[in-house]
């Protein structure tokens, strides 16, 4: 932690001097990025709220990783919960970014514990950042009535407060509580012994899977391709522009191309998806068992 707290302080102060933004002002930059893409504007609403980001991650650092890379991560959920924000739903900037702030520093927790990923589920996440203090707390008011509770109660208890099932709380008890350790150390000592490695299962699909996948996905393409011709050339173009990019466009952005409103292209979309659905229901359940 030493090396790092010169720059954690740095950027702190940075941080604690930038402007304090009212809601009208919160709301003129969240409009201005969103409907602009004006970076001045994403760079002034990030600003003033990086105390809050620093903030959050001070809380995380008894997970024992780096305070910078806490902070690294709290900026990067709070430029998701920038990118993201629409000012049109009434709520403040700070309120929304919360959530994204807290949820990229969780992620970066849970990757960053253990070799073996701990989980990603809700429920998981959950356990992870609350199983201790809940059984502290349940320990200490059993205590207090002079109560004993055995490891099969605490753990149902625990499963109850938190909202999770009980084979949660047991996987995830004996996670935090094991080591990590080389899935290339023999399983015995042995010189000729089995590497843990080997006891792998592959999940990867086998060769006969693989083939029938590319079978599967030619005749999909094939039939997507028919159900295109069925489009005139602009509906073609918006479900192109729409959901074949790798980058999609917005309704806004189509809109103002084709000089129609975010409502016409909506509409224009849903017209367009119709008429390939009717004709992919030619090939019955074959298409619904690729698509599932």
């Amino acid at each position: 932690m030493a090396l790092d707290a010169p720059q954690t302080s740095t950027m702190s102060r940075t941080a604690m001097k930038a402007e304090l933004l009212d809601a009208e002002t919160e709301l003129e930059l969240a409009y201005a990025w969103r409907d602009n893409r004006d970076e001045e504007a994403l760079h002034r609403l990030i600003n003033a709220y990086m105390r809050l980001a620093i903030s959050m991650a001070a809380k995380f650092r008894r997970y024992g990783a780096p305070m910078n890379d806490l902070i690294q991560e709290a900026g990067l959920g709070l430029m998701k919960a920038a990118d993201k924000f629409d000012p049109d739903r009434g709520v403040r900037f700070s309120t929304y970014a919360v959530w994204w702030i807290k949820a990229s520093i969780q992620d970066y927790v849970m990757r960053n514990w253990s070799m073996v990923r701990t989980g990603s589920t809700s429920s998981q996440k959950s356990l992870f950042f609350n199983m201790r203090r809940v059984q502290a707390r349940i320990e200490r008011e059993a205590m207090a009535k002079g109560e004993e509770l055995d490891t099969h109660q605490l753990r149902e208890m625990i499963a109850q407060e938190v909202g999770v099932p009980l084979r949660d709380v047991e996987m995830m008890e004996g996670r935090l509580s094991g080591t990590d350790f080389s899935l290339n150390a023999t399983q015995s000592t042995e010189d000729e012994g089995r590497e843990w490695i080997e006891t792998l299962e592959d999940e990867g699909l086998r060769g006969d899977e693989l083939v029938e996948q590319d079978h599967d996905l030619t005749a999909l393409r094939e039939w997507l391709g028919e159900a295109m011709t069925r489009l005139n050339e602009r509906e073609r173009y918006i479900v192109h522009e729409r959901k074949l990019r790798e980058d999609p466009r917005t309704l806004e952005s189509l809109g103002e191309e084709l000089e129609l409103s975010k409502e016409r292209i909506r509409q224009l979309e849903a017209a367009a998806f119709m008429k390939m659905r009717k004709h992919l229901e030619r090939h019955g359940t074959e298409v619904q068992n690729l698509l599932a």
